[in-house]
Parts: C-alpha cells; sequence; structure tokens
C-alpha cells in the first residue's frame, strides 16, 4: 500500500531483530581481520584507544591552572590567578585551554597525526579538545581552524586543525568558519625556532578574507590548532580576527608545552 508523501512508514520491529546479529558477526569479522590497536605504541589492545601504558603516561590538564593560558600549577593557588607568563607576556587572545600536556605520548599522537596521514585520530583528538574546552564553547559563536598556507595544504592534502575543528563542532554545537582566516605568507616550520623567532616568523601571515567579515564581527571566536608552543601563531591568528571586528578570540588545542619553570607557582 502506497503511503502519502510525509506520512510515516510503518515500523518493522522483526527488521531491527534480523540486522542486529547480522551487525554484531561484521564487527566480529572485521576486529578479527582488523584487531584494534593502541593510538599510540600501536600494540594491540581489547578495545579503540590507548594501551594502560600509553594511556598511564598521557597527562591531561586539569585544574588547577592559570585561567588565561591554561598552564597547569602545582598546587591550587584560587581562583582566579594568573601565571607569571600571562602576567609578563599576555598574548592577544583571552583564554587558552588544551587537552594535554605536549609530551611523549601526545608528541606521537600529534607527528601521527599531523605527517603521518593517521586522519583516523582526529576523532579521539578531537573529543579530548572538546571535553578540556567546555567553557570555552558554552559562550563562543564559531570555532575558527589556524589555517595553512596553500602551498603547504597542497603538500600536506589536509588541515589538521580544520579536520579538529570540525570534531569540536559537531561535540559542542559550534558552526566552524572554516575559511574566515587565510595565511597569506609561507611561513618557515616553527619547530627549532626561539620564541622571538616564531614571533617574527608569523608577522602578518594572517588576514581575515574579506567576504568572511561578516562571519566575524561581533562574534565571539575559538581558535583551533594542534599544539600550542609559544602562542605566536595563535596571537598572530587572535590579532587579525580582533583587527577585523572579532568581539572576543580564546584559543583551544590539543596540547600546549609546559614549561615548569614558568608555568607553575
Amino acid at each position: 500500500m502506497a503511503h502519502a508523501p510525509g506520512s510515516e512508514l510503518p515500523s518493522r520491529p522483526w527488521l531491527g531483530r534480523v540486522l542486529a546479529p547480522l551487525r554484531a558477526a561484521l564487527r566480529l569479522g572485521r576486529d578479527a581481520a582488523l584487531p584494534p590497536l593502541c593510538l599510540s605504541c600501536r600494540e594491540l589492545v581489547a578495545s579503540e584507544g590507548l594501551c594502560p601504558a600509553c594511556w598511564s603516561r598521557l597527562a591531561f590538564i586539569t585544574r588547577p591552572y592559570c585561567d588565561r593560558l591554561g598552564i597547569p600549577f602545582v598546587y591550587d593557588p584560587g581562583p582566579g590567578v594568573l601565571s607569571m607568563q600571562a602576567i609578563a607576556d599576555p598574548p592577544a587572545y583571552r583564554r587558552a585551554r588544551a587537552a594535554v600536556r605536549y609530551d611523549e605520548v601526545a608528541r606521537t599522537l600529534v607527528h601521527a597525526f599531523k605527517y603521518g596521514d593517521r586522519l583516523d585520530l582526529g576523532p579521539t583528538l578531537g573529543r579530548w579538545m572538546a571535553q578540556a574546552g567546555r567553557e570555552l564553547t558554552v559562550d563562543g559563536d564559531a570555532l575558527v581552524p589556524v589555517p595553512l598556507h596553500w602551498r603547504r595544504l597542497w603538500a600536506r592534502r589536509f588541515n589538521q586543525a580544520a579536520l579538529l575543528a570540525q570534531v569540536v563542532g559537531a561535540a559542542s554545537g559550534l558552526p566552524v568558519a572554516a575559511g574566515a582566516l587565510r595565511r597569506v605568507k609561507p611561513t618557515r616550520q616553527q619547530v627549532g625556532l626561539s620564541a622571538s623567532e616564531r614571533a617574527t616568523n608569523v608577522q602578518g601571515a594572517f588576514r581575515v578574507a574579506p567576504a568572511a567579515r561578516a562571519e566575524i564581527v561581533g562574534r565571539r571566536l575559538i581558535l583551533i590548532d594542534d599544539v600550542l608552543t609559544s602562542g605566536a601563531t595563535l596571537d598572530g591568528c587572535a590579532r587579525a580576527l580582533l583587527r577585523a571586528g572579532a568581539a572576543d578570540v580564546d584559543a583551544l588545542v590539543f596540547a600546549r608545552v609546559v614549561d615548569p619553570a614558568r608555568g607553575s607557582l
């Protein structure tokens, strides 16, 4: 019997009973052919994720930390206390949050994702970021991934920040303004540069696309990237967004470098 457009089709509970065992069999077959491996060391694991050894060495950042930069403190100094780094050299962005410290396990995950075509890592890293950045996303209007210059994008074939932004956006419900920010200068790789060299390297490198100004003006934006080292890249992006009329800019990354001599109390 034909059904009028827009009317609901009759439920078929028998179909679910038939398909459930089929799905279970397919999962068993997939796991037998492709057993789950640790995202970091590639050892066999019982389910998707990290093995116990890698999990124990992954340092998630939780409170207490600097309200401005998200740098973890070794003890709780009380609400609203800033790190010495935030007081001495405050960035253009208002707050920064990171899911984990950039240590050995985090470095392995980032390098595999960024340079090893391990795009399967994106959903896990992005979900951890979404959890770490909930106090940012609850007040945010849109996510802005840190852009790659077109030459580097062509060579790498994807922008890791854009992929992470998609996951964070799906988890938080925020839209991703993927084309709002452009990298107009082909900067050198930041790895190995000093803090001052990093700042010089990205000076004038970012610009808001004229057609994207409507996505920027008066909005509270959250920059998305994989790693925060000196903060020079995020600072350059934040300055470009603020000049274009953004009301506020925060930053959310998967991992951040923590210097114990400067970051903790």
